[in-house]
């Protein structure tokens, strides 16, 4: 059975994509079979995985029901891609249906058992979609900055868990929070790491010992049409990211039984 994570923050400019795109090219290179769900309509993670997201049907025609999944699915590099654009901007009023919690759930159901892993990346906002994304998943990793206004936009998160651990989804859990663009010279990292803390202890979850250390190399990758360890896989960020991805397949609920891969 697959292992499903959610890359969530409902602040922008904390990683989110960068990390989802780095995760999910790290499992496809240790040989996971791995599927990559863009949620968010500025539709960046299929671009970082070489999607085609302009004039090929997305995760918008599968919530919508209108094309099947099979027609849906890009593969590029051995990785598997539900790709998203701006189409997907006016879920809120679109999607009204009663159950529309569920649509990317059911949308997904026949293909879940198919992999290893399944990666999805949600907008910086709560809303319907970020609901869609928990609902659809157990598990949620929570990416942020050193930086104060980072850490009151997981505290914010914390409702939304709790409203769709309580009505939608209540086996949904946070597997912990990743330090992102982390600098330990700057004396804010110091402050804010331990209030990460404090926050993590409220949910019931971590900050993980991989920190993700800042590096041009990040922003470069997509533009060149290749993963972060194509790119640079020299790169401070690049060790950081596979370090992580140990760190993530090594979690107790994350583990795939009678599967080793390197």
């Amino acid at each position: 059975m697959s292992k499903t994570v959610v890359i969530t923050n409902q602040k922008g400019g904390v990683g989110k994509t960068s990390t989802a795109s780095a995760i999910i090219s790290g499992l496809a290179e240790k040989g996971y079979k791995t599927l990559a769900i863009d949620l968010d309509p500025q539709g960046n993670l299929g671009f970082c995985l070489g999607a085609e997201i302009d004039n090929s049907p997305t995760v918008y025609e599968l919530m919508k029901g209108t094309v099947s999944i099979d027609k849906i699915i890009q593969n590029n590099h051995g990785i598997d891609i539900i790709p998203s654009n701006i189409l997907l901007s006016g879920a809120e009023l679109e999607f009204s249906q009663i159950g529309r919690e569920y649509l990317l759930k059911k949308g997904i159901a026949p293909i879940v058992d198919q992999y290893d892993y399944i990666i999805i990346d949600t907008p910086p906002a709560l809303n319907i979609l970020t609901v869609n994304a928990y609902t659809a998943t157990d598990n949620l990793i929570i990416p942020m900055v050193p930086e104060i206004l980072s850490l009151l936009g997981i505290s914010q998160l914390s409702e939304t868990i709790a409203l769709v651990k309580n009505i939608y989804n209540p086996k949904i859990e946070v597997l912990g929070i990743l330090l992102n663009k982390y600098d330990k010279r700057r004396l804010l990292t110091k402050d804010v790491e331990e209030m990460a803390e404090i926050i993590a202890k409220e949910l019931n979850t971590k900050v993980f010992e991989t920190k993700i250390r800042s590096s041009v190399a990040v922003a470069e990758a997509p533009a060149h049409g290749e993963s972060i360890y194509q790119y640079a896989p020299r790169a401070t960020s690049t060790k950081d990211y596979r370090n992580f991805v140990e760190e993530l397949i090594s979690e107790k609920g994350m583990k795939l039984d009678g599967k080793e891969k390197q």
